[in-house]
């Protein structure tokens, strides 16, 4: 996920990227009706969307994933590769672990279905302005199936107590500054938590934490 966190009191920008005008303005008018988000701007394609990103300051993009000349992927890992610091939600049709997997090892901040109920696309996109990571639930068993799983053994008898904190508030889809507030210690500590979790359990990203943990660990509880 990239840090950038939205706190500006003016509406967040965003930049809608969609193949199909019907759906763009469709979104475009529900999301007209919120005073806190304003689209600033269309894209048909991920290549027009980089142009757009080149002149225009965004602060989410909504990324369609099967599109012509760059797809959501293509575009998401360009983005990336240009140090572009926006939040980026992939919003499509595809459910196929592989792309839900590949999305997030890029750091997008959000991967929502198509069939979602609009209400909740303006509350996910609020989470994700706020620094959280959505997914839509119905993916998690998905992904979870992608990834290797270690034991519920391995992972909880490994980690300190602290450590089950910090893995529980990753995958409730806080970010480093979040947990570090709600523990009342420093962000680079956080990290350092972060990282002893990583290196234990064997998991490769705190994606891999939530979505274990979500799956496993919080079924203990």
């Amino acid at each position: 996920m990239s840090t950038k966190v939205y706190t500006s009191t003016s509406p967040a920008r965003l930049l809608l990227v969609d193949d199909h005008p019907m759906l763009r303005r469709g979104i475009f008018e529900l999301l007209s009706l919120e005073s806190d988000v304003k689209v600033v701007g269309e894209a048909s394609n991920g290549q027009e969307a980089l142009t757009f990103l080149e002149n225009d300051e965004v602060d989410l993009v909504i990324l369609d994933h099967k599109m012509p000349v760059l797809t959501g992927i293509e575009t998401l890992r360009e983005i990336k590769a240009r140090n572009i610091n926006i939040k980026i939600v992939l919003f499509t049709v595809s459910d196929s672990g592989e792309d839900v997997q590949e999305a997030l090892k890029l750091g997008v901040d959000g991967y929502l279905l198509k069939d979602m109920e609009p209400e909740l696309i303006i509350v996910d996109i609020r989470k994700v302005l706020r620094g959280e990571l959505v997914i839509s639930p119905n993916l998690a068993s998905i992904l979870a199936q992608t990834l290797r799983t270690p034991s519920i053994e391995d992972i909880a008898g490994n980690l300190t107590s602290r450590e089950l904190q910090v893995i529980q508030m990753i995958a409730e889809g806080l970010s480093n500054k979040m947990i570090a507030n709600k523990l009342n210690i420093a962000e680079s500590t956080v990290k350092v938590h972060v990282k002893h979790i990583l290196n234990k359990t064997g998991l490769r990203t705190r994606v891999e934490a939530a979505v274990w943990t979500v799956n496993h660990l919080s079924k203990q509880s």
